[in-house]
């Protein structure tokens, strides 16, 4: 009967794991794709200070979300002050009146949706290093 808890307990542990990489993955993947477009790829080459401030949040982003898939909790901290920061980013767009076009028609609201994945990346995380700290102490 133990041995039925303990698997249950490492498959809902690796359910967990597994949201982490794949949220985290999407994110990676998002953030490298839109700097590789405004840098490399076939955008203009005069980038204003929004471009910039929002670029270094996105680096800080990927590099935060590397080592929460790593494991590392301090991470975690990494992440939410990067992805608040790029939120912060759209707000200074949408209400400085910025010459860009994400913000056309949308909502000030909008914006949050920016914090979904990282809370649910939180959450995972917090409940799996819960759960294998106390299967290691067992």
């Amino acid at each position: 009967m133990a041995n039925l808890s303990v698997m249950q307990t490492n498959r809902f542990l690796l359910f967990r794991r597994l949201i982490i990489f794949v949220l985290a993955g999407l994110l990676i993947f998002y953030h490298c794709l839109t700097l590789y477009e405004m840098h490399v790829g076939a955008g203009d080459s005069a980038h204003t200070l929004f471009d910039y401030v929002q670029s270094v949040f996105r680096v800080l982003i990927t590099l935060s979300l590397l080592l929460v898939v790593c494991g590392v909790r301090g991470a975690l901290w990494g992440m939410w002050f990067s992805i608040g920061g790029l939120v912060a980013t759209h707000y200074w767009a949408h209400f400085g009146n910025l010459p860009v076009d994400f913000t056309t028609g949308r909502h000030p609201l909008s914006y949050l949706k920016g914090f979904i994945f990282p809370t649910i990346i939180t959450l995972a995380f917090h409940s799996s290093r819960r759960r294998g700290d106390s299967n290691e102490a067992a």
